[in-house]
């Protein structure tokens, strides 16, 4: 009986898990896809341009919110990959 119950409830937070990594893939998707070209002179880069083209560029406002956001999602979905492995 116990092993019963046992199986139901990993079983329950497992579906649960699966539920919300599936939210978080989605919400990282579309954040990663909201994000700013950092790349603007990547042609610069192979050519041999300019040498410290990101060290001018801070990220402020919106730009700062989404790149933590999109670092947290990041978290969350590796912490949740861990616990769903493990359970």
């Amino acid at each position: 009986m116990f092993c019963l119950v046992k199986y139901y409830l990993v079983n329950g937070v497992n579906h649960t898990m699966k539920i919300f990594l599936l939210i978080i893939s989605i919400l990282l998707i579309t954040i990663v896809l909201l994000q700013s070209n950092k790349a603007e002179g990547a042609s610069q880069i192979i050519s041999g341009g300019n040498s410290d083209l990101f060290s001018q560029r801070k990220e402020r406002g919106a730009e700062l919110f989404i790149s933590r956001l999109t670092f947290t999602l990041g978290g969350l979905f590796f912490i949740i990959c861990l616990v769903m492995n493990l359970v």
